[in-house]
């Protein structure tokens, strides 16, 4: 029989609540008890909903161990050995983020399994860490909460919460749509060059199809990219370029042809995007033929036409995908640098590449010319572009300096390569370019870790790993008088 006067947590169920002051507990603890139990049951998966950045982190390790894991079997490559952790855990993270930099050549030493590991890796990283952690949220939950919803925005370019999840919806349908395409465009070509072998050519066809609009250059031919075809190459190269424009530029031009609106009702985002990325594609194209014209590696034959073709890849391919890769190291030392640049640049907000983005490129420009002209305000196309974004541009690019500098530095110290190598390699690792000189190497496992942390970073993005680890901002007890400094 139960005491009804006794209201001690072990019968606080039975108890009528008559005499509590008979009890000896003390109802302020067991009711602080009963909360933290509360607490405690919160799940692991509502306390990562609430912080949508910590999630597209945990959702990247994850993918990464996994990925890795599976890269250590030895039925993952062609010879049934095991791999060394180095190189599977170099090449999980060059496919997860979408970079392609290989330190072993993927069709002769991976298996079907491998590559199909890898291809999974390839278009699970391109769906983009954010996108693809907002979508577990909303699976879990049924609902983005606010938080998420607002970085979820800042990562496809929306500003409206409402439309995220149609956003969302749209991006999936067009790598399907983009890849599709790609895939059926690419088989004629391809069965010609494997003499008919369909199961061959289905399976490259549909690796190229992945490869290029998730912007990795990786390629299932061990003998690379079919360059010297245009009905490969020119799919693979137009697929590539979609993909830098980044989904805002994309889902903007499809709303605006579907209303038969005029450029002029173009967003400033996607104007931005696609004047920079014209302007950084013609300045490579012209680099590339005026300053190259002559590397045999680079130019085989003294074909004009087949000069044109190779130029036009090498001018879009540095900023987003690193296919061909094997005239690279042939290319002069300014070239090398100007590469470099490109590489850090990057491409489109909230695409498969990676970099600083065009915006951020064009933004910190307009930035210089307001300073320098003497403007208050920063504008382009008859808009002002907010302080907020002037500072965000501002940061992102010295923080992803800085990181460039650093793992450049490191990888001459591991390596001893020359100043103008480190540099390039590590603005190909942090911008997911995916072009390499030979500075990372399966033999030096230092190389191949520093440049797997440049490319977690690039595929994450600062502004993810920041809102990571930021707290709520306190607002200022005391703001202090302003005073001039001198600068320049």
């Amino acid at each position: 029989m139960s005491d009804d006067f006794d209201e001690s947590s072990l019968n606080e169920e039975a108890s009528k609540g008559l005499s509590w002051w008979y009890s000896s507990d003390d109802p302020n603890r067991t009711h602080e008890e009963r909360t933290s139990r509360r607490i405690r049951r919160i799940g692991l998966t509502d306390r990562l909903l609430s912080h949508p950045g910590r999630l597209s982190i945990l959702y990247f390790v994850v993918l990464i161990v996994l990925v890795t894991a599976l890269l250590l079997l030895p039925f993952s490559t062609h010879d049934w050995v095991f791999t060394n952790f180095p190189v599977a855990f170099f090449t999980a993270v060059s496919a997860l983020s979408t970079c392609g930099i290989p330190v072993v050549n993927t069709a002769e030493y991976w298996s079907t399994f491998g590559q199909v590991v890898i291809l999974f890796s390839i278009q699970f990283g391109g769906l983009g860490v954010m996108t693809f952690a907002s979508m577990v949220a909303l699976g879990v939950s049924r609902r983005l909460k606010v938080s998420q919803r607002m970085l979820t925005a800042s990562e496809l370019g929306t500003t409206k919460l409402s439309e995220i999840k149609s956003v969302l919806t749209v991006v999936f349908g067009t790598f399907v749509i983009a890849e599709g395409l790609t895939f059926a465009l690419l088989l004629p070509e391809l069965f010609r060059v494997n003499h008919g072998q369909l199961g061959r050519t289905l399976w490259q066809a549909l690796f190229y199809a992945v490869s290029a609009y998730n912007n990795t250059g990786f390629t299932p031919d061990a003998t690379g990219l079919h360059i010297n075809r245009w009905g490969v190459g020119l799919p693979i190269l137009i697929s590539a370029f979609v993909g830098t424009l980044g989904f805002p530029v994309v889902l903007n031009l499809v709303q605006c042809a579907r209303k038969r609106q005029s450029p002029k009702r173009w967003t400033l985002h996607t104007k931005l995007t696609l004047v920079t990325t014209g302007l950084l594609v013609i300045a490579s194209l012209a680099w590339f033929l005026l300053v190259e014209w002559g590397n045999t590696g680079l130019f085989p034959a003294d074909d004009p036409g087949m000069k044109l073709r190779r130029a036009l890849s090498a001018a879009v391919m540095p900023r987003s995908a690193g296919f061909d890769i094997s005239w690279v190291p042939e290319v002069t030392n300014e070239t090398k640098v100007f590469m470099s640049v490109l590489m850090f640049i990057g491409a489109g907000s909230s695409s498969t590449a990676g970099g600083i983005r065009v915006t951020t490129f064009a933004v910190i420009i307009l930035i210089c010319g307001a300073s320098f002209t003497g403007h208050r305000d920063v504008t382009a196309f008859h808009r002002r572009i907010p302080r907020r974004i002037q500072m965000t541009s501002v940061s992102v690019c010295t923080a992803c300096f800085a990181l460039v500098m650093v793992g450049a530095v490191a990888l001459m110290f591991v390596t001893g390569c020359a100043f103008v190598d480190a540099v390039f390699e590590a603005c190909s690792a942090f911008s997911l370019g995916g072009y390499s000189v030979g500075v990372a190497s399966a033999g030096n496992a230092a190389s191949m870790f520093i440049l797997a942390g440049e490319m977690i970073v690039g595929r994450l993005g600062p502004l993810t790993i920041a809102y990571a680890i930021s707290r709520p901002m306190a607002p200022e007890p005391i703001r202090y008088p302003q005073e001039n400094i001198i600068v320049g």
